[in-house]
């Protein structure tokens, strides 16, 4: 007796389809699964066979022989024990139904026959969906996931009994209800920060502005309590809201990495990451034996922000500079080769100097010179150089902290940018990309050129300050966008002047 089921695997953040087929035969007792399984696809057969002795449906004590195919991609994860289980009873006769042959089946069974969530079924639901089957059968606690795709029936079950009684007619199969406006609501309405409750700072603010405006990644280099993470935490708040192809890739890369949850759907929000640095490059970048997104993914479409920079191990920063440039990770081993996004704003703060005060304006700094240098070296020119804006933060007085000046909230500045965003779109409408910070140099020449007397200042700053070519390219970068922001249709001198001073915090300048 033969029974196929479908199923899925996940390589990178998509889904291949996995069929899960079971024999039946004569001679022989035991149950093989083959198919390039690993150790948690091996350790089913014990889950399988508890849960079948804890519901009506029996295991056949003939032979069984699993096979997981394609037979040369491997399975990895505990989600084929339920489309083990169905295979089972299906070539055992115990489920007589025809609903297999175009349903999917996604699920970790508990001893006691209960499933549990699994992660990544966003992508294995709407591959089901690109394979014109009609209905996905997967646990309770992955539904509110699984209901963002639209086009084919999520059905949340809790056991593999109620699984079993589906198939057989016994209990009615009742898709689950996409409430997706409230799934919205509950995401976009993550945010608690609002740049109103900061007091002052108003240069910074403003870059923070222009980063969100344009995409650029930003170093704010201050004392220690000038507001550097406060102002960090609110860039999420004044960027543009996520389309629904950002809303739906940002999901599936949280779903493969487990970080759903069993009540949230679709990611409506801007995420903002905020790894310790202590983190290893596995974990900012992604892989590993099973491989997984790093925080750098993580934050794909939204906020990566990297506290006290220099306290990261060298390594694990210039591991930064791929994906800054590329928008994208590749993660090649013996094994496997997976892609995964990361088209992240990169938010960096850091002190000047190791006590902290370099030009703090009421406390003396105890370090060196060479010390400054020293501790701005630990943030290499290369990496330097792909973080478009430096902006020092000066701690905020007395007067201003006790001020009752209304400041302007996230969502004033939000309509700037995305106003400003709404200019860029319509500039490369055509090119393939969306903001400022993704062009590369012809796109520079040919989108954004500079009149003579722009050119001629930028080209005496670069003189002066020492600026590679790399740092040519952002502060025209920059400059595109602050013209933007005032609605101009060419870049003027007074752009690139603003542009330039965001520079001002490059190693070989900073201190003198």
């Amino acid at each position: 007796m033969f029974a196929k089921i479908h199923t899925g695997a996940i390589v990178g953040i998509d889904a291949v389809g996995v069929e899960a087929e079971a024999n039946i035969a004569g001679g022989g007792i035991g149950l093989y699964i083959v198919g390039l399984p690993d150790n948690a696809v091996k350790e089913s057969e014990q889950r399988i066979r508890a849960a079948f002795e804890n519901t009506e449906y029996r295991m056949t004590a003939k032979k069984t022989v699993v096979n997981l195919a394609p037979a040369d991609l491997r399975k990895e994860g505990s989600l084929y024990d339920l489309p083990i289980a169905v295979a089972i009873l299906a070539a055992t006769e115990q489920v007589q139904s025809s609903l297999t042959e175009d349903s999917m089946f996604i699920g970790e069974l508990s001893l006691d026959g209960s499933l549990r969530a699994v992660k990544g079924v966003l992508p294995l639901v709407a591959m089901a969906r690109q394979r014109g089957l009609k209905r996905v059968f997967l646990p309770c606690d992955n539904v509110c996931e699984g209901v963002v795709v639209e086009g084919i029936d999520v059905v949340g079950v809790a056991s593999l009994g109620e699984v079993a009684d589906m198939l057989n007619g016994r209990r009615p199969i009742e898709p689950a209800v996409a409430d997706m406006p409230s799934a919205a609501e509950e995401t976009g309405g993550a945010y608690a920060e609002d740049f109103a409750d900061v007091k002052g700072q108003g240069y910074v603010k403003r870059a923070l502005e222009i980063a969100a405006a344009g995409g650029h990644n930003i170093l704010m280099v201050g004392a220690p309590g000038s507001g550097k993470t406060m102002l960090a935490r609110r860039m999420p708040t004044i960027m543009p809201p996520m389309t629904a192809a950002e809303a739906l890739e940002t999901t599936k890369i949280h779903s493969v990495a487990g970080k759903m949850g069993s009540h949230r759907g679709l990611i409506a929000s801007r995420p903002f990451r905020a790894p310790h640095h202590l983190t290893s490059q596995v974990a900012l970048i992604g892989g590993g034996q099973s491989p997984q997104p790093g925080e750098v993914s993580l934050a794909h479409n939204g906020v990566l922000f990297l506290d006290e920079m220099p306290e990261f191990g060298h390594s694990v920063l210039e591991v930064l500079r791929q994906p800054l440039e590329d928008r994208h990770i590749t993660i090649s081993r013996a094994r496997y080769t997976v892609d995964y996004p990361a088209n992240f704003t990169l938010v960096a703060s850091m002190n000047p100097c190791p006590c902290g005060y370099y030009n703090h304006p009421t406390k003396e700094c105890t370090c060196s010179a060479a010390a400054v240098h020293r501790y701005m070296g630990r943030i290499s020119g290369p990496l330097m150089d792909r973080i478009d804006i430096h902006v020092e933060v000066m701690p905020v007085s007395v007067a201003e902290m006790s001020s009752t000046r209304r400041e302007e909230s996230s969502e004033e500045i939000r309509r700037r940018v995305v106003a400003a965003r709404e200019r860029q779109r319509e500039r490369f409408a055509s090119a393939g990309i969306h903001t400022n910070a993704m062009m590369n140099s012809r796109m520079l020449r040919e989108l954004s050129p500079l009149d003579r007397r722009s050119a001629e200042l930028l080209e005496r700053a670069m003189e002066r300050l020492r600026l590679s070519s790399r740092a040519y390219d952002r502060i025209i970068k920059v400059a595109r966008t602050i013209a933007d922001l005032e609605g101009a249709a060419d870049i003027a001198p007074s752009h690139i002047s603003e542009a330039i001073g965001y520079r001002t915090l490059d190693r070989e300048t900073w201190g003198r």
